[in-house]
C-alpha cells in the first residue's frame, strides 16, 4: 500500500511539472489565441508590425485586436493610410457580396488594406470565407466587439477610409458596386484606381 502511496504521489509530481513547463511564456511574447491555432490561418497574409503612433483625434480607437492569421496584434491608433478597412463577418450574407470589391482593391496595391473579422464565433469559417473570397491581405478579430462603441458599429459590413494623416470616414453597410467602392477611395483617401 506504502508504494502505491509514493508512486502515486510521484506521478502527481510529474504531471504537475509537465504542466508547469507549458506555461513557459518568455517576457515580451504574445499570448494571442488566434492566429495558427485556427486550422487554414497560415493561408491569411501575416499582419505586419506598426510603428507606435499617438492617437489621433477623429482617428482609430486606442484598441489592439489579435491577428486572425499569422502576426502580432495590431494597435488601431497606431495605423496611417491611405488605408481601408473592412469589418466583415462569415455569417453575414452582404459581406459576401461586397467580397470581390475589396478583393479587387486590394489586387491593385494603390491602398493598404485591413480586415476585422467581427463579433465572429467560427474563426475556422471567417479564415476560409477571407481565402475563399480571395481577400489577399491581413486581417484582425473581434470578437468581443471592442470597436462596436468608438466606430458606431451596428453590424457588419462596414468600411473605414483611413487618411495619411490617421482621420477615419466610415461608410456603413454594404458596398453595392466596384465602381463606389473606387469613388469613395477616391473622395476620401485622394487616390484614383
Amino acid at each position: 500500500m506504502k508504494f502505491r502511496t509514493a508512486l502515486c504521489t510521484i506521478s502527481w509530481l510529474v504531471a504537475g511539472l509537465v504542466l508547469a513547463s507549458c506555461g513557459s511564456e518568455q517576457p515580451g511574447q504574445s499570448t494571442s489565441t488566434t492566429g495558427t491555432t485556427v486550422a487554414g490561418a497560415d493561408k491569411l497574409a501575416a499582419c505586419p508590425s506598426t510603428p507606435s503612433k499617438p492617437p489621433v483625434t477623429n482617428g482609430l480607437p486606442d484598441v489592439s485586436l489579435p491577428c486572425l492569421g499569422n502576426g502580432p496584434d495590431i494597435r488601431l491608433a497606431d495605423l496611417r493610410g491611405p488605408l481601408v478597412i473592412n469589418v466583415w463577418a462569415q455569417w453575414c450574407g452582404p459581406c459576401r457580396d461586397e467580397a470581390p470589391y475589396l478583393a479587387k482593391l486590394a489586387k491593385s496595391g494603390k491602398v493598404r488594406m485591413l480586415g476585422i473579422d467581427y463579433a465572429d464565433p467560427r474563426p475556422e469559417l471567417a479564415v476560409r470565407f477571407a481565402t475563399d473570397e480571395g481577400l489577399a491581405y491581413p486581417h484582425l478579430v473581434d470578437q468581443d466587439k471592442a470597436i462596436q462603441g468608438p466606430l458606431k458599429v451596428g453590424g457588419p459590413p462596414l468600411t473605414a477610409f483611413v487618411d495619411a494623416d490617421g482621420a477615419v470616414f466610415v461608410h456603413r453597410g454594404v458596398l453595392t458596386s466596384q465602381a463606389q467602392l473606387d469613388q469613395l477611395v477616391k473622395e476620401k483617401l485622394g487616390v484614383t484606381l
